[in-house]
């Protein structure tokens, strides 16, 4: 009875993906008795939408097969995943995702701020830092207009925003303050930023990379310690050919492509509704193929995202189940399953041994 139970999760489709998705390592308990079975489930990533539909699927089978009730009890916890050869995990912060475009004016923040809410509606612990040193925008989409509490003069505090933890140089000088600065600078103060945040138990950290492939971006590739990143691009040619490079830049650097992000990949007319490919057609599909990598979702050109975000309502967008609220969604549960799949960090399980000198 036990293995044809372990033989059916282990096979079982998630009803989204429709790949299997539960090792056997992950079935924590199987406790038989005469007219109930106890099953406990720990899940490597965060699915609250999906979890009733695999919880009635599972029932159903214990019951047609064994005619007995089930006990169930399904969770879920994150792991720390490898990082690049020369760095370690961050304390408190489980996985770090890059979002990178090889150019400006793909969407890129816009897909980081969605990309982050979608994965906190999941169920994670999420963060946002907003690394475009040169045109932070996190702020304004997310409506936050304060700076960071220091508690000990050294470290700051992420701003909260409906449960995410956020920060970005925006904080920090006025909006009108042009950032004349040069590369070291701007490396040097991301790392601060990042190191010098105080980030609690977060699950993922979504970094809003600055567009671009030059030395900034292969820097902060180099030295932030990231699980893996994902690309965004328009379906325009020129927009794929840089997205390209930036694909080819965190593959130097030996970081794992969680997917590519067709953005604007069709505009839905706000008056009758018709849907036009008015920047091309399946670019975005196209390079996934090229590239062996998962097209994790091509995302729409709606005037109400860029109204929305204008006005600081990020999160509206995810209310009342909208299409918009579905496609991040599905691009948010692809990024988690696919972390979920990367190898496991088994260094920072250790405690580090230092030998001194007598």
């Amino acid at each position: 009875m036990e293995t044809k139970i372990k033989n059916f999760l282990t096979q079982l489709k998630h009803p989204e993906l429709n790949i299997e998705f539960i090792k056997e390592n992950q079935i924590k308990k199987i406790d038989l008795h005469e007219s109930i079975i106890d099953l406990d489930i720990e899940l490597d990533f965060f699915d609250n939408k999906n979890i009733p539909v695999i919880q009635n699927l599972i029932s159903d089978f214990v019951l047609k097969s064994f005619e007995k009730k089930l006990n169930l009890r399904i969770t879920s916890q994150t792991r720390n995943h490898k990082v690049q050869a020369n760095l370690s995990p961050m304390q408190n912060v489980k996985n770090i995702i890059a979002v990178a475009s090889g150019k400006g004016g793909v969407g890129k923040s816009s897909v980081s701020v969605n990309l982050a809410i979608a994965l906190s509606k999941l169920g994670a612990s999420v963060g946002i830092l907003d690394a475009d040193i040169y045109g932070p925008s996190q702020p304004m989409m997310l409506g936050i207009n304060q700076k960071p509490e220091s508690k000990d003069g050294k470290s700051m505090e992420p701003i909260d925003a409906d449960g995410i933890q956020v920060m970005s140089i925006g904080f920090l000088v006025d909006q009108e303050t042009p950032m004349i600065w040069r590369g070291p600078m701007v490396t040097g103060t991301l790392e601060q930023l990042l190191k010098e945040t105080n980030w609690t138990q977060l699950d993922y950290l979504i970094i809003d990379l600055p567009p671009g492939t030059g030395d900034i971006q292969l820097t902060l590739a180099q030295k932030i310690p990231l699980t893996g990143a994902i690309i965004v691009t328009t379906p325009q040619d020129i927009a794929l050919l840089d997205a390209r490079r930036g694909l080819k830049m965190f593959e130097k650097v030996k970081v794992p492509i969680l997917g590519i992000i067709e953005n604007m990949s069709t505009h839905i007319c706000s008056n009758c509704g018709h849907e036009e490919h008015i920047f091309g057609k399946n670019g975005g599909h196209k390079m996934a193929e090229d590239y062996d990598v998962e097209l994790l979702g091509s995302l729409p050109l709606d005037i109400r995202i860029r109204e929305e975000l204008d006005k600081g309502n990020a999160f509206k967008l995810h209310e009342n189940d909208s299409f918009i609220a579905k496609d991040f969604y599905t691009v948010a549960l692809k990024t988690a399953f696919n972390v979920s799949r990367l190898n496991i960090d088994s260094q920072s399980k250790f405690p580090k041994i230092v030998i001194e000198k007598s």
